[in-house]
């Protein structure tokens, strides 16, 4: 099979579309065919030689995929060959074929396209399980997401919206705010012009939760921003990695910081996400609720561009990769 290598840790020109060894499923594991993947900054970073993939996981970037199902490994129960699906991944997904375990694996929902449910699976379980299973957002609650206008922040949007909440996002400019806004996002600041800790205590009196892709530049910020009994949690580290943390306005407000990442998470653990994510957030896909935003689809084997545009940051929504022209 084809898939994109790293030739050395680099700038997006040392993705190369070679030839590698096909995969193979082991026990309780699928191979897929893949019909798209999709860009997430995690690949970015180990483009760059800056985050490894977990011990035994493919060297192939790439931490979701659509496809379809090509052959079963020992054990494994409720798929079929040719059923088409989506499916989270430690790695891999850059490639024509990939082996997934059978508990990463979702149904393509409703009228969703299989090309455009490779948008789905990292953002859907990062949302789902930050602002849904830990933070336990509710209905009236008020919702901030920093980012607004990346892959995770538009699945957080509308997740955020079918849930009953307020929605409040961050993003550099007023054009994609309106997409935000078009969204469903009830707030929409520009981090350039506006302090966002001032324009929540106005608009709402402070987030609830807080679903944050800086990590230290903020944290201060965000604690600030947060409502009595409120929960910050952080995913992305772009802003940092070591900031200040006031544990006396944490005590003040009642309030708790959670940090979390999803691919070194074990097997099981990955297996429960999926299983609730398909349980309570696939409904919501299938009724139209909540839908994958595909920003740009690029050629598999040109990924180095597709790279330099979510480098560049003005795209809306997800960069997608299609395995076959």
């Amino acid at each position: 099979m084809y898939a994109i290598t790293i030739r050395e840790p680099g700038d997006p020109d040392v993705l190369e579309w070679a030839e590698v060894a096909d995969p193979r499923p082991g026990p309780g594991e699928v191979l897929l065919e893949v019909a798209a993947s999709a860009v997430n900054r995690a690949d970015l970073l180990q483009r760059q030689g800056h985050y490894p993939p977990p011990p035994g996981a493919s060297e192939i970037l790439g931490l979701e995929c659509s496809g379809t199902v090509a052959e079963l490994g020992e054990g494994v129960q409720g798929w079929s060959v040719g059923d088409e699906v989506c499916a989270l991944l430690a790695g891999g997904g850059y490639a024509e074929k990939v082996v997934v375990p059978a508990g990463q694996l979702l149904p393509v929902p409703g009228e969703v396209e299989l090309l455009a449910a490779a948008a789905l699976p990292e953002v859907a379980c990062t949302v789902w399980a930050n602002v849904v299973m830990h933070a336990k957002l509710t209905e009236g609650e008020v919702l901030l997401v920093h980012g607004g206008a990346g892959g995770i922040g538009t699945h957080a949007i509308q997740v955020g919206k079918a849930l009953g909440a307020t929605v409040a996002v961050t993003a550099g400019s007023d054009e994609r705010l309106e997409s935000c806004r078009q969204l469903g996002a009830d707030i929409a600041i520009n981090y350039k012009e506006k302090d966002f800790v001032e324009v929540l205590r106005k608009e709402t009196g402070g987030a609830n939760v807080i679903l944050d892709n800086m990590g230290a530049s903020y944290l201060g910020r965000n604690v600030d921003a947060l409502a009595a009994d409120g929960r910050l949690v952080i995913i992305g580290m772009q802003g940092g990695v070591k900031g200040e943390l006031n544990v006396g306005a944490l005590l003040g407000k009642r309030a708790s910081v959670f940090a979390a990442g999803l691919r070194f998470r074990p097997l099981d653990q990955k297996a429960a996400i999926v299983g609730d994510v398909r349980a309570r957030l696939w409904p919501l896909v299938e009724e139209g609720s909540v839908k994958p935003i595909v920003g740009q689809v690029v050629p598999m084997a040109e990924t180095a561009s597709a790279h330099r545009i979510l480098e560049e940051g003005s795209v809306f929504g997800k960069v997608l990769l299609a395995a076959k022209s």
